[in-house]
């Protein structure tokens, strides 16, 4: 398969989440669904979350239209939209200003995460999100140093300060369960944010299964549930952006089509921007894939960023952007149906996929009301790749009021 020359200017490890979610299973949602059985037992119960999996029946009942804490029929992460753009408007006395959007994004997405899963705001999630940019950092720095079979297990200051960290984000979750455990427990109404509809199925499966050794998920499960869905409710959603006003001021002609066709343009910015490069996915039981054969218990890596570049898929163009491929739809944007992964497939798809997109085309669309923009001339191409594809120098923009 051939490799992109933009791929090319990536770089960075593949898997360091592993690091940061050592508890989470790796699953799958790779065609063939049989290489990756929907029907484990982790799977059935909850588990750990990891990014492309399925999850308990109460964060599940709730993927349809990504708003599991909206009431009323408004997403909850719609006001920190609105509270970005009217931060927006008052910036710069002749009406235009230059921002770098990586912070800004990065605080909207975790105001929205926050909000919608955790029915709290961003504030009151900060510590959160502190302690997991910390640990990221120090994973990071790790992979500067020579491998050494077994280091992490040493008592290096490194090593004390992730598990410090570590334990501070589990006393922080521990915390918030505790909390509305209690409160459902005294009758309280079960609020409609993902926490509380975690926990309040939880303790209902557990009513309901006493005799059985198995029945709900244990604290920890839960705490696992809150740590994925706090980092990658915000990183993921919060790069789909940056790299939308990215691709948008570097193509004018599209602003402003994409008053009109948001959905296109998001499709196509996951096209040549994933999150992730790649995907790491784990054989449940021994399959046959085409004329590979892969016994069970083995790793599988996707190489999202590659196929989404691949001309034999996308054709001649499929190093630029152009949305007009996505204009009938997402199955018929390339010759293979399976060739669009940003989300992953199967049974263990992204459960996050229709919150993230509902959150990124409010944000978009508010943007675009009320502003048009171009790069900085300060700007540098860069796309790097950490845990997700970000711009290595950030992403200032030069923003006219309209």
């Amino acid at each position: 398969m051939r490799r992109g020359t933009w791929a090319n200017e990536l770089s960075g490890p593949i898997d360091p989440l592993r690091n940061l979610f050592p508890n989470n299973k790796v699953d799958s949602d790779v065609t063939p669904n049989h290489v990756f059985d929907a029907s484990t037992d982790i799977t059935r119960r909850g588990g750990a979350a990891a990014p492309g999996r399925t999850t308990s029946r109460a964060v599940n009942g709730q993927q349809g239209d990504g708003g599991a804490a909206a009431t009323g029929g408004e997403p909850p992460f719609r006001s920190s939209s609105e509270e970005l753009v009217n931060n927006w408007k008052k910036l710069g006395s002749e009406g235009s200003f230059e921002l770098d959007v990586v912070p800004a994004f990065e605080r909207l997405t975790s105001d929205a995460i926050s909000k919608t899963a955790f029915g709290s705001n961003y504030e009151q999630g900060k510590q959160l999100f502190e302690c997991q940019a910390e640990q990221l950092q120090i994973v990071f720095q790790s992979y500067e140093s020579a491998y050494i079979p077994g280091a992490r297990y040493l008592p290096t200051k490194a090593n004390k300060r992730l598990n410090y960290l570590d334990v501070e984000i589990r006393t922080i979750l521990r915390g918030m369960i505790k909390k509305r455990e209690e409160a459902i427990k005294l009758g309280g109404v079960c609020n409609h944010d993902l926490l509380s509809l975690l926990v309040d199925s939880n303790l209902r499966e557990s009513q309901e299964n006493t005799n059985m050794k198995n029945g709900g998920m244990s604290v920890d499960d839960i705490v696992e549930e809150c740590k994925v869905f706090y980092f990658a409710g915000r990183e993921t959603t919060s790069d789909l952006l940056i790299w939308t006003l990215v691709l948008l001021s570097m193509h004018h002609e599209w602003q402003e089509r994409a008053r009109e066709e948001v959905p296109m343009v998001l499709y196509e910015v996951l096209r040549l921007y994933p999150p992730f490069s790649m995907l790491i996915r784990h054989t449940d039981k021994a399959t046959k894939l085409g004329e590979i054969n892969l016994p069970q218990g083995v790793l599988v890596g996707l190489p999202v960023l590659s196929l989404h570049h691949d001309r034999e898929i996308w054709g001649e163009d499929a190093e630029e952007f152009n949305p007009a491929r996505f204009s009938g739809g997402v199955a018929n944007a390339a010759k293979g149906k399976a060739s669009f992964f940003t989300f992953g497939w199967g049974p263990r798809i992204c459960i996050g996929q229709q919150f993230a997109l509902l959150e990124a085309k409010i944000a978009v669309t508010m943007i675009l009301q009320h502003f048009s923009f171009e790069l900085s001339p300060t700007y540098v191409h860069s796309p790097y790749s950490l845990v997700t594809i970000q711009p290595q120098f950030g992403a200032p923009i030069v923003f006219h009021k309209l």
